[in-house]
């Protein structure tokens, strides 16, 4: 019987790699897409939308959180001018991985973990630390970079033709160019599918 895990998902591309070695791994991934921190909004559902094809195509079940935006604001008031990588990124993370401890709770799903460690911009270390220092479920620490997972990523949405964002998310990220891929931009078709029953926010 597969373990379950509730996988905190950054964006559907990465998902896509992510799930399928959780797969090979013995446990069955419950997707939560809770990223408060995109901007605009138009981009983040955008962004939805393409998780949505993702859960489609591998089957897997998609719960969308909140879109917490005023309160990412507040969280990270002051820090606007913050380098990519900084205390402000620290708190991004901080933010999703707590909610992403929540709704495994409430979902009574022991274990969490997230797609973030996919992105060679984020920082593999702090992530799990802060992870695993949320408590008190299981986070599964990864660096989903490794075996290709980056590349297989990029692959699975080029052979089907899903937008890839030229920016990590926030407003602050936007100038930077913080993508997934330098010069990604493919233009993304639209979707069919929902989201679970289990959605809340």
């Amino acid at each position: 019987m597969a373990k379950e895990v509730l996988l905190h998902i950054c964006c559907g591309i990465c998902a896509s790699s992510v799930v399928e070695r959780l797969r090979q791994e013995g446990y069955k991934p419950t997707g939560f897409f809770y990223n408060p921190n995109i901007h605009p909004q138009e981009d983040y559902q955008q962004r939805l939308a393409v998780a949505k094809k993702v859960a489609q195509i591998l089957d897997f079940e998609l719960i969308e959180g909140p879109y917490e935006k005023d309160n990412w604001f507040k969280l990270t008031k002051g820090l606007e001018k913050e380098p990519e990588g900084g205390k402000r990124c620290f708190l991004c993370f901080k933010m999703r991985l707590e909610a992403a401890k929540i709704k495994a709770g409430e979902l009574g799903i022991p274990k969490f973990t997230t797609t973030l460690t996919v992105s060679p911009h984020k920082n593999m270390a702090v992530i799990n630390e802060l992870g695993k220092a949320i408590g008190p479920l299981e986070f599964l620490p990864y660096d989903f970079k490794k075996q290709d997972g980056f590349r297989h990523a990029i692959d699975f949405a080029k052979l089907h033709n899903l937008y890839r964002q030229n920016y990590c998310g926030c407003v602050y990220s936007r100038n930077n160019g913080v993508s997934l891929e330098r010069g990604a931009g493919t233009p993304f078709q639209g979707v069919t599918g929902s989201v679970s029953d289990r959605q809340r926010g």
